[in-house]
């Protein structure tokens, strides 16, 4: 049995065969309309959730199995104080496999230990986020051809953002990758992740200004500013809307540039952005439903 806590918990050759099967489905849907027939996943989420929780259910729905859980704590037995491990025991009698979000770091790992399903993270605090890494994964070698041989701009919370982390983590396996971090002073790249680049001799930079490197890039993954993760509101309105990027900064770019989000967005892209055929965070969305029901399939064994 095999659970997904982390985006390197696949090599990229496993992950090759993945986005390989994600390409099929998008191609032949029908021919996995019945694949999970008589199969049920979970989806336990801890905190609120639309894209993932969704994409996870529809992901099952579309591979012909069902879906049961809980979308919030407050609606589980978490909030008469039941452990997660005793949770997930209790899941395991009733569903086949689980995606699991939680706001507590490490908390899918501890399922997983318990747990007699495969286990998927999808999401747990300001850690990993690897489905979504995954999406942005397949999203680029489906949109760019190859995983490889880009300069790739993170704007935002660059603190916070898991989402971030998890991508920088999965990338850096790949050949000649250069990244530049454009965030302001408060929301900088942890430095744990800036000393693994600096030891593995992974070119990055660290800017404010996202104007100074837009004809530099090939990918521009936007993120926003997160409420939920701030303890002081004054800060949180006095940098949410510190990047935001419209039509004059995209005319910087090249013909050629994407620019994705994890989603949801809130001011950080103006909506005048979403008519650029460079925009690819809705057709990132639909990858996203692409590569659960792949990695759905290959936990259960399907394929």
């Amino acid at each position: 049995m095999r659970h997904l806590m982390s985006p390197l918990d696949f090599t990229p050759k496993e992950l090759d065969q993945l986005f390989d099967l994600a390409n099929d489905i998008e191609r032949s849907p029908s021919k996995y309309a019945h694949a999970c027939d008589g199969k049920i996943l979970a989806t336990c989420f801890y905190e609120p959730s639309t894209r993932t929780r969704l994409s996870f259910e529809s992901a099952m729905i579309r591979l012909g199995g069902r879906v049961i859980g809980f979308s919030d704590a407050a609606s589980s037995s978490a909030s008469k104080g039941e452990s997660v491990s005793d949770t997930i025991r209790i899941i395991s009698c009733y569903a086949d496999i689980c995606a699991m979000r939680h706001p507590k770091e490490g908390a899918p790992m501890v399922a997983a230990e318990k747990s007699g399903i495969p286990v998927i993270n999808a999401g747990d605090g300001g850690h990993q986020h690897p489905t979504q890494t995954l999406t942005d994964l397949l999203t680029i070698r489906s949109l760019k051809g190859s995983l490889g041989n880009f300069t790739i701009g993170l704007c935002g919370d660059l603190k916070f953002g898991r989402t971030v982390h998890s991508l920088i983590n999965a990338l850096v396996r790949y050949d000649n990758i250069r990244f530049l971090f454009i965030s302001p002073e408060e929301l900088k790249c942890p430095d744990y992740i800036t000393e693994m680049l600096r030891e593995k001799g992974i070119s990055y930079s660290e800017v404010i200004r996202l104007e100074d490197v837009m004809p530099e890039l090939d990918l521009l993954y936007m993120t926003r500013v997160q409420k939920e993760r701030f303890f002081n509101e004054e800060d949180y309105i006095r940098l949410k809307d510190f990047y935001i990027l419209d039509t004059a900064k995209m005319e910087l770019a090249g013909r050629d540039m994407l620019v994705l989000h994890p989603l949801p967005r809130v001011n950080e892209i103006s909506v005048e952005v979403d008519a650029d055929p460079r925009a690819a965070y809705f057709r990132q969305a639909q990858y996203g439903v692409y590569v659960r029901m792949a990695l759905i399939l290959t936990l259960l064994e399907s394929v």
